[in-house]
Protein backbone atom coordinates (compact mmCIF):
# COMPACT_ATOMS: atom_id res chain seq x y z
CA UNK A 1 0.00 0.00 0.00
CA UNK A 2 1.30 3.43 -0.95
CA UNK A 3 0.92 6.02 1.81
CA UNK A 4 2.17 9.50 2.56
CA UNK A 5 3.31 12.61 0.76
CA UNK A 6 6.87 13.09 -0.47
CA UNK A 7 8.55 16.06 -2.14
CA UNK A 8 11.38 14.99 -4.45
CA UNK A 9 12.61 17.14 -7.34
CA UNK A 10 12.99 16.25 -10.99
CA UNK A 11 16.60 16.30 -12.12
CA UNK A 12 17.90 17.90 -15.33
CA UNK A 13 17.06 14.72 -17.28
CA UNK A 14 13.42 14.72 -16.07
CA UNK A 15 14.07 11.80 -13.76
CA UNK A 16 12.24 11.31 -10.50
CA UNK A 17 13.82 9.53 -7.55
CA UNK A 18 11.03 7.37 -6.16
CA UNK A 19 10.49 7.59 -2.40
CA UNK A 20 12.50 4.84 -0.69
CA UNK A 21 9.42 3.29 0.89
CA UNK A 22 7.83 2.80 -2.58
CA UNK A 23 10.83 1.31 -4.38
CA UNK A 24 10.44 -2.35 -3.51
CA UNK A 25 6.85 -2.44 -4.76
CA UNK A 26 7.89 -0.79 -8.04
CA UNK A 27 11.26 -2.47 -8.62
CA UNK A 28 9.77 -5.02 -11.04
CA UNK A 29 8.25 -2.34 -13.22
CA UNK A 30 5.57 0.32 -13.23
CA UNK A 31 3.14 2.02 -15.55
CA UNK A 32 2.59 5.79 -15.63
CA UNK A 33 -0.39 7.44 -17.31
CA UNK A 34 -2.52 10.56 -17.30
CA UNK A 35 -4.70 10.72 -14.22
CA UNK A 36 -7.72 12.81 -13.41
CA UNK A 37 -7.10 16.26 -11.90
CA UNK A 38 -3.99 16.84 -14.06
CA UNK A 39 -1.63 14.50 -12.27
CA UNK A 40 0.32 11.40 -13.30
CA UNK A 41 -0.89 8.09 -11.90
CA UNK A 42 1.66 5.33 -11.26
CA UNK A 43 0.72 1.66 -10.85
CA UNK A 44 2.95 -1.32 -10.12
CA UNK A 45 2.99 -3.20 -13.45
CA UNK A 46 0.88 -6.11 -12.15
CA UNK A 47 -1.70 -3.74 -10.65
CA UNK A 48 -1.96 -1.86 -13.96
CA UNK A 49 -2.56 -5.15 -15.77
CA UNK A 50 -5.38 -6.01 -13.35
CA UNK A 51 -6.82 -2.50 -13.82
CA UNK A 52 -6.60 -2.86 -17.62
CA UNK A 53 -8.33 -6.25 -17.44
CA UNK A 54 -11.25 -4.69 -15.53
CA UNK A 55 -11.44 -1.78 -17.98
CA UNK A 56 -11.51 -4.13 -20.95
CA UNK A 57 -14.74 -5.63 -19.60
CA UNK A 58 -16.52 -2.31 -20.28
CA UNK A 59 -18.59 -1.99 -23.43
CA UNK A 60 -16.66 -0.35 -26.24
CA UNK A 61 -19.94 0.62 -27.84
CA UNK A 62 -20.11 3.43 -25.26
CA UNK A 63 -18.35 6.56 -26.56
CA UNK A 64 -17.31 7.64 -23.04
CA UNK A 65 -15.63 4.29 -22.44
CA UNK A 66 -13.80 4.45 -25.78
CA UNK A 67 -12.59 7.99 -25.08
CA UNK A 68 -11.38 7.10 -21.57
CA UNK A 69 -9.53 4.00 -22.79
CA UNK A 70 -7.91 5.89 -25.66
CA UNK A 71 -6.58 8.66 -23.42
CA UNK A 72 -5.43 6.28 -20.70
CA UNK A 73 -3.68 3.71 -22.86
CA UNK A 74 -2.22 6.18 -25.36
CA UNK A 75 -0.61 8.13 -22.53
CA UNK A 76 0.66 5.08 -20.66
CA UNK A 77 4.37 4.40 -20.36
CA UNK A 78 5.91 1.31 -18.83
CA UNK A 79 9.19 1.83 -17.01
CA UNK A 80 11.61 -0.04 -14.78
CA UNK A 81 13.34 2.04 -12.10
CA UNK A 82 17.14 2.11 -12.29
CA UNK A 83 19.36 0.96 -9.41
CA UNK A 84 19.02 4.36 -7.72
CA UNK A 85 15.21 4.14 -7.83
CA UNK A 86 14.89 6.72 -10.62
CA UNK A 87 12.38 6.79 -13.46
CA UNK A 88 12.20 9.20 -16.37
CA UNK A 89 8.89 11.02 -16.69
CA UNK A 90 7.87 11.18 -20.37
CA UNK A 91 7.49 14.68 -21.84
CA UNK A 92 3.80 14.15 -22.70
CA UNK A 93 2.99 13.27 -19.08
CA UNK A 94 5.09 16.13 -17.68
CA UNK A 95 3.27 18.58 -19.94
CA UNK A 96 -0.17 17.17 -19.02
CA UNK A 97 0.53 17.49 -15.28
CA UNK A 98 2.37 20.81 -15.60
CA UNK A 99 5.51 19.40 -14.01
CA UNK A 100 8.72 21.35 -13.96
CA UNK A 101 11.11 20.73 -11.09
CA UNK A 102 9.21 20.73 -7.80
CA UNK A 103 6.82 17.81 -7.55
CA UNK A 104 4.86 15.97 -4.91
CA UNK A 105 4.55 12.19 -4.86
CA UNK A 106 1.36 11.13 -3.10
CA UNK A 107 0.51 7.63 -1.96
CA UNK A 108 -3.06 6.73 -2.92
CA UNK A 109 -3.50 3.17 -1.72
CA UNK A 110 -2.75 0.92 -4.70
CA UNK A 111 -1.41 3.76 -6.84
CA UNK A 112 0.87 6.76 -6.60
CA UNK A 113 0.11 10.21 -7.96
CA UNK A 114 2.73 12.72 -9.12
CA UNK A 115 1.61 16.35 -8.89
CA UNK A 116 3.07 19.77 -9.50
CA UNK A 117 3.70 21.09 -5.98
CA UNK A 118 1.56 24.23 -6.34
CA UNK A 119 -1.27 22.28 -8.01
CA UNK A 120 -1.26 19.71 -5.17
CA UNK A 121 -1.31 22.39 -2.48
CA UNK A 122 -4.22 24.14 -4.21
CA UNK A 123 -6.12 20.87 -4.68
CA UNK A 124 -5.59 19.80 -1.08
CA UNK A 125 -6.61 23.21 0.31
CA UNK A 126 -9.85 22.97 -1.66
CA UNK A 127 -10.61 19.45 -0.41
CA UNK A 128 -9.72 19.49 3.27
CA UNK A 129 -12.85 21.28 4.53
CA UNK A 130 -15.11 18.95 2.54
CA UNK A 131 -13.13 15.96 3.82
CA UNK A 132 -13.50 16.97 7.45
CA UNK A 133 -17.23 17.57 6.97
CA UNK A 134 -18.06 14.18 5.43
CA UNK A 135 -20.77 12.63 7.55
CA UNK A 136 -22.20 10.09 5.10
CA UNK A 137 -20.86 6.98 3.51
CA UNK A 138 -18.37 7.69 0.74
CA UNK A 139 -18.18 4.07 -0.29
CA UNK A 140 -21.09 1.92 0.88
CA UNK A 141 -20.12 -0.19 3.86
CA UNK A 142 -16.83 1.65 4.42
CA UNK A 143 -17.70 4.88 6.26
Amino acid sequence: MFLGTHAPRLDDKSRLVLPAKFRDALAGGLVMAKGQDRCIVVWPAAEFQAHADRLNEASRSDATVRAYLRVLFSSASDEVPDKQGRVTLPAVLRAYAGLDRDVVVVGNGTTIEIWDTAAWESYLAGQEDAYSDISEEVVPGIL
